[in-house]
């Protein structure tokens, strides 16, 4: 048979079972093998067959105290490979490029920071102001929307002193901070409505890694004039699509939680 260096197209049904249990223990947590069976469809001889390999090889460990299974940290290898490769612009940026088609405003992408969120990445509008946004400049916490994020939900501590006002709408008293700060945990995005630059409002959304930690922020900003209180309140559910989709892509799971 030529060999064509692509994958084949005919499936090794003992590989696909094997599959389908991992699966099953993946979603499960520690199961017996009726359990895995019922969950699977696999005959229980073959599901005991199938866990007593994958027991060998590591992929899968035998709890003795209960009888039960559960992944073995063979699968963390593999998990680490993968999560290794993962570049975190190229998962984000079509799903950024989706969200500017949906909402006509720029979108940045943002990595915690010691202090700040720091911009990696945005896809402009044609309507993008040029400077605005630029890459590697870093958010102010108080002040802008994705700054407010990695206070609600990085490990960064809220300032407890009065901070610098960069326009008349910046926050500057810590304790109406903190009640900010409290709000972005509760509705799960941050606002920032000329806080930083007169003129410009923001929105912005967490995205989480395969640990269930803060791995970027999402962030939409335009004009005040245009990026309104009904625009923003329109783009407010596609950001959080967008912020999810690319938490998906970096691993995570809503069962895991945020």
């Amino acid at each position: 048979m030529p060999r064509t260096g692509q994958p084949s197209t005919r499936d090794v049904e003992a590989t696909v079972r094997a599959v389908e249990i991992l699966d099953a223990l993946a979603d499960g947590g520690e199961l017996g093998t009726s359990e895995v069976a019922r969950r699977t469809g696999i005959s229980p001889s073959t599901v005991s067959r199938q866990l007593g390999t994958l027991t060998r090889v590591g992929l899968v460990e035998h709890v003795t105290a209960t009888g039960r299974y559960r992944l073995g940290v063979r699968t963390l290898r593999y998990a680490n490979a993968v999560l290794g490769r993962l570049n975190l612009r190229d998962l984000a940026r079509p799903h950024l490029e989706e969200l500017v088609h949906q909402v006509g405003e720029t979108a940045t992408l943002s990595i915690p920071g010691e202090a700040d969120a720091i911009t990696v990445d945005f896809v402009p509008t044609d309507r993008y102001l040029q400077g605005v946004t630029r890459l590697g400049r870093p958010s102010v916490g108080h002040a802008s929307s994705a700054g407010k994020v990695m206070l609600a939900f990085g490990d960064v501590i809220t300032p407890r002193t009065r901070l610098t006002a960069f326009t008349p709408h910046t926050i500057t008293d810590p304790t109406a901070l903190a009640a900010e700060i409290a709000l972005v945990r509760e509705r799960g995005y941050a606002e920032a409505i000329e806080e930083r630059e007169v003129g410009l409002s923001a929105i912005a959304a967490p995205v989480w890694g395969a640990d269930a930690e803060l791995a970027a922020v999402v962030a939409l900003q335009g004009p005040t004039s245009r990026f309104d209180g009904a625009a923003i309140a329109a783009a407010i559910p596609l950001l959080a699509v967008c912020a999810e989709r690319i938490s998906v892509a970096l691993g995570w799971h809503p069962a895991l939680g945020n």
